[in-house]
């Protein structure tokens, strides 16, 4: 049994009976990271796969760890966000597009992570509002506080309850990737520092609003530390 991302149906549950055996022609093709061409046949509960062909195995992810996980990332944020057959072809087009980038050494892995998951937190209802104050909804260029609870930037003049503090070079940061497609975020660089006060408040509003808290990186970030 496999699950399956896909543009028409969103993600669904399939069986492809005798993938496991070295010989089936389902092996390669339900492999994870696997990139296709499927058709699929409804049953009663369950799609039964019947054919396939592979357009990208994204199979160089297994020889770079560091690559492996975050690629393992991006596929858990999709099962951990979307509900069964919630149909997002904007979202598969995003998720498709990051698994290709990150299979360059083109981009700096870390903000196109953090891209996908602004695009994924828009797609699924939980986007910032980073161009008008949550609370007031006053026009703002910049803020050093996200409130947690509206998913914006707050101006000066509105009260802080629950929020983030955040400097304005990282706003301005989060504003650039969710404005630019994913294939353009190799013009911007950050640093280290702003890339953590990101990190801090995405992993916070993913953590808060999904059916579980993602683990694909906290191994990833231990080494690193």
């Amino acid at each position: 049994m496999v699950w399956i991302f896909t543009e028409k149906m969103g993600k669904i549950t399939a069986i492809a009976k005798g993938a496991k055996k070295s010989k089936s022609k389902f092996m390669a093709m339900t492999m994870p990271f696997c990139f296709g061409q499927y058709m699929l046949f409804k049953g009663r509960n369950l799609y039964n796969l019947t054919e396939g062909k592979i357009i990208n195995s994204f199979q160089s992810f297994l020889k770079d760890f560091e690559k492996l996980t975050y690629a393992s990332y991006l596929c858990e944020l999709i099962d951990i966000a979307l509900p069964e057959g919630e149909y997002t072809p904007v979202l598969f087009k995003d998720f498709t597009t990051a698994l290709y980038l990150l299979n360059t050494n083109s981009f700096d892995d870390e903000l196109l992570l953090r891209a996908f998951e602004l695009k994924l937190l828009k797609a699924t209802g939980y986007g910032l509002n980073l161009e008008n104050c949550a609370i007031c909804r006053r026009r703002i260029d910049t803020s050093k506080y996200i409130s947690l609870n509206y998913y914006g930037g707050i101006c000066e003049e509105c009260p802080r309850e629950h929020f983030m503090n955040i400097s304005k070079p990282a706003y301005n940061t989060l504003r650039f990737l969710m404005q630019t497609p994913l294939d353009k975020i190799y013009k911007l660089n950050a640093s280290k520092d702003i890339k953590k006060e990101i990190y801090q408040l995405l992993s916070y509003i993913i953590s808060s609003n999904y059916a579980r808290r993602p683990k694909s990186l906290e191994m990833l970030n231990i080494i690193k530390e």
